[in-house]
């Protein structure tokens, strides 16, 4: 399941993100690609002309620049929602400026054909938004939702998405709210509507004109499955950036870190008070997080063709944590895998064998460089207080730091057990941008929670 971040990004950006989320790849639309997509577009509904005609005015297209040629480095939308130029967009959208303020500026973009520089204000990196500010006064803009401030939309309303999609114009989209994604750490609303590449930051509104949602990416493996933040931690950015001075570039940066380091601080905190449950592989009782946000699947090879020569049982989870940090660095999720291994006809040198295979952290074919350390590893027999309920392990810690964000990692733990030359239970945890203390707590309470089922 992939996740496309609905922000536009040009070549002159190597564009790139976590498993689940990639920000759009797009060139410019050729002017045919622009008269085909305005043949192709739907009619639209009373309701949606009325609320476009309103809401033109308040619409803005928000343009990282690259300072050194003067041309667009990526695209996004905004929304005005103050008298005094005060606009809401995605992090994402500014992101570049937001880290590399010498590198690229911000431009807005009108639909009368104006346009002029924003300042960046306040950002919000969990939530994905950002406050700009352009200088004009005196100007429209939009309200929000009382019922969506207080979480009391009803499932089922209409709701019209609006934005500048592949730089083709701005254009409006009619969907239906349909609730909170469930089972996600990160409060999302899926809004059935087709969001497209350049729409991000952009507002989803009700049929009346006020915002329920800001407009933040899509699934690309579905069919009108996009996403909203929920206006409410718009409201909450909006109110912390009114009087605000513009964030210079230490500023920005540190308070990156900042909210990074107090977001996976409520993260790991749920994750231990909600504890392991225990999940049976033959002999062995693995650890499964009982928090309700993990996703988890499972596979076999045991139906190979040909037979396999040992047989593997695995579950892998994980939860929808993701932060877009950068173009290029996406991370937050936390991983949690056991496979169970059985030898069919295997000695105990072929057996070990395949056991070694497991050893890799997940991330271990990329190594981004410019953000991170190379990662360490150390491993060890761990050392069993209850011999009588649980296996000997072997166990692997690797880790690696931010180089940009102070106290934070990326850790990878294995536990394997050594009791059998036939048979292991091999368990695995990554944990991306986690401070070390959390780190060491959730793995202590991982590796203790394995044990035997007899």
């Amino acid at each position: 399941m992939r996740i496309l971040r609905t922000g536009i990004c040009f070549a002159l950006l190597a564009c790139a993100g976590g498993a689940w989320a990639r920000t759009a790849a797009a060139p410019p639309a050729t002017p045919d690609a622009r008269a085909a997509a305005a043949s192709a577009a739907p009619t639209l509904s009373s309701v949606a002309e009325r609320i476009y005609s309103e809401a033109r005015p308040r619409l803005l297209q928000i343009r990282t620049l690259l300072v050194s040629a003067g041309r667009q480095s990526s695209l996004g939308s905004g929304f005005v929602v103050s008298a005094d130029g005060l606009v809401i967009t995605n992090y994402h959208v500014v992101s570049q400026v937001a880290l590399e303020p010498k590198t690229y500026r911000l431009e807005y973009a009108a639909p009368d054909g104006s346009s002029g520089a924003l300042k960046l204000l306040a950002i919000d990196v969990a939530n994905d938004l950002a406050v700009v500010k352009l200088d004009k006064a005196g100007l429209t803009y939009f309200g929000f939702d009382e019922r969506a401030l207080a979480g009391k939309l009803p499932k089922g309303e209409h709701l019209y998405s609006m934005g500048n999609p592949l730089d083709l114009g701005f254009t409006i989209v009619e969907g239906t709210y349909s609730g909170l994604v469930e089972r996600s750490y990160n409060e999302r609303i899926h809004f059935s509507g087709a969001i497209n590449a350049g729409m991000s930051g952009g507002p989803t509104v009700t049929g009346d004109g006020r915002i329920v949602g800001i407009n933040v990416s899509k699934l690309l493996s579905g069919e009108l499955v996009s996403f909203l933040v929920p206006v409410r931690f718009a409201a909450a950015l909006l109110a912390r950036a009114q009087n605000s001075a513009p964030l210079s570039a230490a500023d920005a940066r540190a308070e990156i870190g900042r909210q990074l380091l107090a977001w996976q601080s409520g993260l790991y905190t749920a994750v231990h008070e909600r504890g392991f449950r225990p999940l049976d592989f033959g002999p062995y009782s693995a650890p499964e997080s009982a928090a309700a946000w993990f996703s988890c699947w499972a596979r076999t090879n045991a139906d190979n063709v040909p037979k396999p020569r040992a047989i593997v049982n695995t579950t892998n989870c994980r939860t929808d944590t993701q932060l877009f940090l950068a173009d290029d660095l996406t991370t937050g999720p936390i991983l949690i895998s056991h496979s169970y291994v059985k030898s069919v006809d295997l000695n105990a040198f072929q057996f070990a064998n395949i056991l070694s295979s497991q050893y890799q952290p997940p991330w271990s074919a990329y190594w981004n460089r410019k953000h991170q350390t190379r990662q360490r590893c150390h491993e060890d027999n761990v050392v069993v207080a209850a011999p009588g309920e649980r296996p000997m392990l072997h166990a692997v810690w690797c880790a690696r730091a931010y180089r940009e964000f102070d106290g934070l990692y990326d850790v990878f733990v294995l536990a394997v057990t050594q009791d059998h030359d036939n048979e292991a239970l091999v368990s695995k945890l990554a944990m991306q941008a986690v401070s070390y203390d959390n780190a060491t707590a959730i793995a202590r309470q991982f590796i203790e929670a394995v044990r035997w089922t007899k």
